[in-house]
């Protein structure tokens, strides 16, 4: 009988690094490995990194240091970096944080259970030089579908799964299909729709670490999504860098417009939901089809940044602030119900008080159901690190707590807003809590832990899974207090 090995993964950062963590579950399932939740039942706890900013590596920092804690008085006896954070720095990561057993990146991902037992036989695996990997892609995206390159979350180069895979395991049907393994029992799934991005915006060290951008193919991802849907799962999140260049470099730039009713059709799938659009890169038969599909929500993740034409232009980006509001305009016209949010950059390098104030007077007309505020920090490898007219530490903490606190404000009123409306809403969790039973959920408009949610006003009838129509019927800040009509209806 095999001896029995255990694995923990645990996850920080964005929903493509969730993905990637159920690629790698998978592939360590599929090699004997058992899953488990809690790292200290663990024989190896694999930290999936994030390295976007300053603040999220710390996390990942943090979580590397509490599970090498685990060493001394549990079953774990060894940790692993994988992720953005160890793609990024690798041997420099490894030096720096003599914790961590293993500093792994995504060209190793392709044999995980190798590297594992190695570290864990108390082996060593020389962790990568950080390069660009930016440069592994050809310039020209129509070339770039057949490079040898890994891309984590498209499990596109592995052989022919046995056919006894353990089950819950995502079944091999091409080469190019993934094998994936979930990690929980949400409702709600995301979905690798592409890697990488071509932008340069000049904050912005991912491209560096993930790579160019490049699509998968119409086929694996409902191929996927019907998978998921075989799982229990009800809504599909679609994530990448950039979901709105999908397609280019398969020859058709509006390949998404196409592909989202066919997502939309999968049996058992109730929602679609798309996540990532460039502001820039939106086309009108796109916001069409967001707004009109049955199935795919009428939400927009616009990554806008800043409004201020200035600073835009310093970060390598397009727009203002009357043009954002017109983009918002017309989508509302096609869909008043039209869920918006977005992220921005505050004290970036020549900000003054006038770009702040402009920033304002967008976020005050944009009536965005979400806003995430960061303040500006250096990020190593990118454009920004040297430019001019850096702004104290001071000034941006000032910044960031004055726009936050705004933000606050009008996404509560916001969702005042939508007081009176019916919403169709996916339930995802009911259980009790010492005030009473509690049920919760997200409508259309509110994407799984960046925004609000709905709070049921009882859980009578209510399942995990379940999509509801309910009406909001008051609010607590950004998330709405909702009757689900079933309830309504027998009370009467």
């Amino acid at each position: 009988m095999p001896e029995r090995r255990t694995v923990a993964l645990v996850t920080l950062g964005c929903a493509r690094n969730e993905v990637d963590s159920e690629e790698l579950a998978g592939r360590l399932a599929a090699d004997g490995w058992e899953l488990v939740e809690d790292a200290s039942d663990a024989d190896v706890a694999v930290v999936n990194t994030c390295g976007f900013v300053e603040a999220a590596k710390k996390d990942s920092v943090d979580a590397l240091l509490e599970a090498n804690d685990l060493k001394d008085h549990g079953r774990t006896q060894a940790v692993v970096a994988v992720g953005c954070m160890a793609e990024r720095y690798g041997k420099d990561l490894a030096e720096a944080l003599p914790e961590a057993d293993g500093v792994l990146g995504f060209d190793d991902y392709a044999d995980i259970s190798d590297r594992l037992q190695t570290i864990l036989n108390g082996g060593i695996h020389a962790s990568h030089t950080p390069r660009d990997r930016r440069k592994l892609l050809p310039i020209s995206p129509a070339e770039r579908q057949d490079a040898a390159v890994a891309l984590p979350g498209h499990a596109q180069e592995i052989a022919p799964a046995p056919a006894d895979l353990p089950e819950g395991l995502a079944p091999v049907s091409g080469p190019r299909a993934p094998l994936r393994r979930r990690l929980g029992t949400s409702p709600v799934a995301s979905v690798k729709l592409a890697s990488g991005c071509d932008r340069r915006c000049s904050f912005c060290a991912i491209p560096s670490f993930r790579g160019s951008f490049i699509s998968r193919r119409p086929s694996d991802v409902l191929g996927e999504t019907r998978w998921l849907a075989e799982q229990g799962v009800k809504e599909v999140m679609l994530v990448s860098e950039n979901n709105t260049s999908y397609g280019k470099d398969l020859g058709d730039i509006r390949l998404l417009e196409s592909l989202l009713p066919e997502l939309a059709a999968v049996d058992g799938i109730e929602r679609i939901r798309v996540s990532y659009l460039q502001p820039a890169e939106m086309r009108p038969g796109l916001i069409d089809v967001l707004t009109s599909t049955p199935k795919v929500a009428p939400y927009f993740d616009l990554s806008f940044q800043h409004s201020a034409p200035g600073v835009l232009r310093a970060m390598r980006r397009f727009g203002d602030t009357d043009r954002f509001l017109e983009l918002l305009d017309t989508i509302r016209s096609k869909a008043p119900e039209a869920g918006a949010r977005s992220n921005f950059i505050v004290g970036f390098p020549g900000e003054t008080e006038a770009d702040v104030a402009e920033l304002e007077r967008f976020l005050t007309g944009a009536r965005l159901d979400a806003i995430g505020v960061f303040g500006y920090s250096d990020e190593d490898g990118t454009e920004a690190v040297g430019y001019e007219n850096k702004l104290d530490e001071d000034t941006i903490a000032e910044r960031l707590a004055h726009i936050s606190q705004l933000a606050e404000e009008l996404t509560s009123q916001r969702a005042e807003e939508r007081v009176g409306e019916t919403l169709q809403v996916l339930v995802e969790s009911v259980e009790s809590e010492d005030d009473g039973p509690v049920a919760i959920g997200r409508a259309a408009h509110q994407a799984p832990e960046t925004d609000g949610q709905v709070v049921f006003t009882t859980r009578e009838g209510l399942v995990p899974g379940l999509m509801v129509e309910a009406k909001a019927v008051g609010t607590e800040g950004v998330d709405l207090v909702a009757e689900h009509h079933t309830f309504a209806e027998a009370a009467r």
